[in-house]
C-alpha cells in the first residue's frame, strides 16, 4: 500500500510544498506556473509523468498558515485535501514532510507528530543549535522517527566517484560555496561535503570567518575546520553576492571542481530514502550525523 503523507509549509523563499508534493503526485503544469517559483516548473517539464513520481507514496493533506495557498498547492499538486490546522492531518496521514526551512519553528511544528509517533521528514536546517537539536531528539518516540537532510546529500553532481578519489590522490582540501545566508544555506554545502571525509572522522580546529562583516544585516558566512585526517575544509555563504553552489577538492594528485544542477533528482533521491526508511524501519538520518552538521552551522553563525 502506498504511504499517504502530509505536507507542512510555507517558509518565505521555499518552495518545496510544491516540487516535494508533485514529485510524488504529479502535477498540473498550468496552476503550476502560478506557484511563484519560475524554476520548479522548469525543472518538472523536463521529466517524464507519471514515470518520474514516486510510487510508494502520495501526499493527501496540506496546511499552511494561508488556506487561500494550501488550496493552490493542493490543485498544483493534486493533493486531496487543504486543511485548517496542522494536527487536522493526524489520523488522515502515516508521516508527514515538514516542508518549511525556518528552522527556529521547527519545533513547535514537529511537536504533535512526533508525539503522535509518525514518522517526520524537517526540512533543512534541522536546527540552528545543539540544544535545539536535543529539544526535537527528546521528543523523538522510536530511533528514526526524525529524518532530515539538505537534499544535496544526495546529488550526484557533488559525489566523489571511487575513480575522481584515485585521480585525486591522497584529499587534502575542500572549499565548498553557496549563495545566500549562512542559516538557510551553509548546510547545502556542509552535508556533501561530510560525505567526503574519512568515516568516523572529527574535526579539531575551528575558524569562524565573519570578522570582516560591516552591515549588521549581511547573513554571509563562513567556516574552517581541521579535521583529524588532516584535511581542511572551507564553508562559505555568500549572502548577496551571486555564487554557484560547488565544491572545489584538493588532493595531492590533483583537483576536481563540483558544481550542483539537478535539483529534481536530490530533492528525488532525499524523499525516496525517507519512503525507504519507514518501509524497512532503517534509520535513514542518522542523529551522529545530524549533530556533526548543526555542530558546523552553529559554529559559523554570527
Amino acid at each position: 500500500m502506498k504511504l499517504k503523507l502530509g505536507v507542512i509549509g510555507v517558509s518565505e523563499g521555499n518552495g518545496h510544498p510544491y516540487s516535494w508534493s508533485a514529485i510524488f503526485n504529479g502535477y498540473n503544469p498550468e496552476i503550476m506556473e502560478e506557484c511563484g517559483y519560475p524554476v520548479i516548473p522548469r525543472y518538472l517539464e523536463q521529466q517524464s509523468w507519471p514515470e518520474s513520481s514516486i510510487p510508494d507514496a502520495e501526499v493527501v493533506a496540506v496546511w499552511t498558515q494561508d488556506i487561500k495557498l494550501s488550496k493552490h498547492i493542493a490543485s498544483a499538486c493534486n493533493i486531496d485535501k487543504a486543511v485548517t490546522h496542522p494536527e487536522d492531518m493526524l489520523g488522515m496521514v502515516d508521516a508527514v514532510l515538514l516542508a518549511r526551512d525556518d528552522a527556529e519553528n521547527h519545533l513547535d511544528y514537529a511537536r504533535p507528530f512526533l508525539e503522535a509517533r509518525l514518522p517526520i521528514y524537517i526540512d533543512k536546517p534541522l536546527a540552528l543549535s545543539s540544544d535545539a537539536l536535543e529539544e526535537l531528539y527528546a521528543l523523538e518516540k522510536y530511533p528514526g522517527q526524525i529524518f532530515t537532510c539538505s537534499a544535496l546529500r544526495y546529488s550526484k553532481e557533488l559525489y566523489l566517484s571511487q575513480a575522481d578519489k584515485e585521480q585525486l590522490g591522497e584529499i587534502k582540501i575542500v572549499s565548498a560555496f553557496t549563495p545566500k545566508s549562512w542559516d538557510k544555506y551553509a548546510v547545502h554545502i556542509i552535508e556533501p561535503v561530510l560525505n567526503m571525509l574519512p568515516a568516523e572522522d572529527t574535526p579539531v580546529c575551528f575558524v569562524k570567518g565573519n570578522s570582516l562583516k560591516i552591515e549588521p544585516d549581511d547573513n554571509s558566512g563562513s567556516l574552517s575546520v581541521l579535521w583529524k585526517s588532516g584535511i581542511k575544509t572551507h564553508f562559505m555563504a555568500s549572502g548577496d553576492a551571486m555564487t554557484p553552489i560547488s565544491i572545489r577538492v584538493m588532493g595531492t594528485a590533483g583537483w576536481k571542481d563540483l558544481f550542483f544542477s539537478d535539483s529534481f533528482s536530490a530533492f528525488k533521491a532525499a524523499l525516496e530514502a525517507f519512503v525507504r526508511g519507514i518501509k524497512t524501519s532503517e534509520i535513514a538520518s542518522p542523529q551522529m550525523f545530524n549533530r556533526q552538521v548543526v555542530e558546523l552551522l552553529e559554529r559559523g553563525r554570527v
